[in-house]
């Protein structure tokens, strides 16, 4: 019975799974706390790894892993493979300037035709998540910084990079030293970067030249969707069974960035729509081929599996209901008893949940906004309404705009914590007007990247498998309940903000 194991190095912690490569079955876990912030050192990443492995019991029997993780981020390393500044994560909006410079630049001064130009070379417009942007900003506020970069990779790049043993010269933790050109990547989180061309399959070197201003500089190798970028250092996995396993010890997958793991995860194909709410909002859906959207509303990734996965992204989901509660100061069970005394609507109170300015639609400096507070809508419960009928607004608005894109709606899952909240569970239905499926709790990341494993574990017998069967189990279906009143009033009011 070989074991895989699937990472999550997410914004707020790691999680590792261990699981049958043949069935899917969990066989262990382990997870450990990332700090807060925006900008955080890759270090805490490796060190919670570590605490994560030694609580899921350890790797050494492990055959294959694979790393999910937050997607953009940006990490710099000098030539001696030491981290140059701490790494600026998706969620960090300084760098919302420098995308409007790009942008305008790419146009000739005019951004439209720069939005659309970077739709089509990228497959997304630029807004402060992705990593291009923090280049430029890297290049306009820290040239000293800008100066020593050998080798830009993203969270989950490192932290792979990290397993097979190489790190900063001088690191007992790194024995292979700063090897930068064993630096790897796939083509899910390469498409988030804003200078790797999924479609083509490749980077885009005028671009990265654009906002770091020169090109000579180290770039994660993409590999295929079931190729071993590498073999885990044997102090960190698969140590035990290398002998068992012949020379390849414990592989190391390709990865995928979050959004790609929970897809593959989940195991959706074409036609299904997953909306994720965790710390940002995701409507996603599989694609045979991405768009380009020069509006902005949707982003034209990759997925891991050799499709495209679309993607709505907002910055606020389940910390408005982190803020809900704090205002209430209630649980989250709290929160939904007190949600479902109020009627649909609220009453006319409305949300605007731009708590952490957005990035769907693009306003990183924009602020959350309250409307319609009267006498009668001044009680707790319809507070608690409106905070969870905004943030789900805002996401029904990312479904939209996928439809508007031609993508099709054949099934709808509601995953994440918040997913699990009788509240959310009653209103979804009302907001987005659609029968929604709601799969057992589950860490779809770090299962989507244990999934990625078990087929790269099989594609090195046989590089012609397919990648495993495991099965996904929808724990409740819950039937479309349209209710209007809620999106027009959001509507009425969200441009307002």
């Amino acid at each position: 019975m070989p074991l895989v194991a699937g990472v999550d190095t997410s914004t707020q912690s790691c999680k590792i799974v261990v699981r049958d490569a043949e069935t899917g079955a969990l066989v262990r876990t382990g997870s450990a706390k990332h700090p807060d912030g925006t900008e955080v050192d890759p270090q805490h990443w490796w060190d919670a790894f570590k605490e994560a492995a030694a609580a899921a019991g350890g790797l050494a029997d492990v055959a294959a892993l694979s790393v999910g993780g937050q997607q953009h981020g940006m990490v710099v390393l000098d030539a001696d493979g030491n981290v140059i500044r701490p790494a600026l994560l998706w969620n960090d909006n300084r760098s919302a300037p420098s995308a409007e410079a790009l942008i305008s630049e790419l146009g000739d001064g005019s951004r439209e035709a720069g939005a659309q130009a970077w739709a089509d070379a990228v497959g997304s417009v630029l807004v402060a998540s992705l990593t291009v942007t923090k280049l430029r900003w890297l290049r306009d506020n820290e040239p000293e910084n800008a100066a020593k970069v050998a080798a830009v990779a993203l969270p989950h790049d490192w932290l792979s990079w990290r397993i097979a043993g190489y790190g900063p010269a001088g690191d007992p933790t790194a024995p292979l030293g700063p090897q930068l050109d064993k630096l790897f990547t796939d083509r899910s989180d390469a498409s988030g970067t804003g200078y790797y061309d999924a479609s083509a399959g490749q980077y885009r070197p005028d671009l990265l030249e654009r906002a770091l201003g020169r090109t000579d500089v180290v770039l994660p190798r993409v590999v295929g969707v079931a190729e071993a970028g590498a073999v885990a250092h044997p102090a960190v996995a698969g140590g035990a069974t290398a002998t068992s396993l012949g020379s390849n010890g414990c592989l190391v997958g390709p990865g995928a960035g979050d959004n790609a793991g929970a897809s593959l995860g989940l195991g959706m194909t074409s036609g299904d729509i997953a909306i994720s709410i965790g710390t940002s909002g995701v409507v996603s859906a599989v694609a045979p081929k991405r768009t380009a959207d020069g509006s902005g509303a949707i982003n034209g990734f990759a997925d891991a599996t050799g499709n495209a996965l679309m993607l709505a992204v907002t910055l606020n989901a389940a910390r408005v209901l982190d803020a809900a509660r704090e205002v209430l100061d209630v649980d989250f069970d709290g929160l939904a008893e007190l949600a479902l005394q109020a009627p649909p609507g609220s009453d006319g109170l409305v949300l605007v949940p731009y708590l952490e300015g957005e990035r769907t639609p693009n306003r990183p400096s924009a602020t959350g906004t309250l409307h319609g507070i009267r006498l009668a809508t001044s009680t707790r419960a319809h507070l608690a309404r409106a905070y969870i009928e905004g943030m789900l607004c805002g996401l029904a608005d990312g479904l939209d705009a996928l439809r508007a894109q031609g993508v099709s709606v054949d099934r709808v899952m509601l995953i994440g914590g918040a997913a699990q909240s009788p509240a959310v569970q009653q209103i979804a239905p009302q907001v987005f007007g659609l029968p929604i499926g709601i799969p057992e709790p589950g860490e779809y990341v770090a299962d989507g990247a244990a999934r990625q494993a078990a087929w790269v574990l099989a594609a090195a017998a046989d590089p012609d498998a397919a990648a495993p069967a495991w099965s996904t189990t929808i724990a409740t279906t819950l039937a479309a309940d349209p209710r209007p009143v809620i999106r027009e009033q959001y509507a009425a009011v969200r441009d307002l903000a």
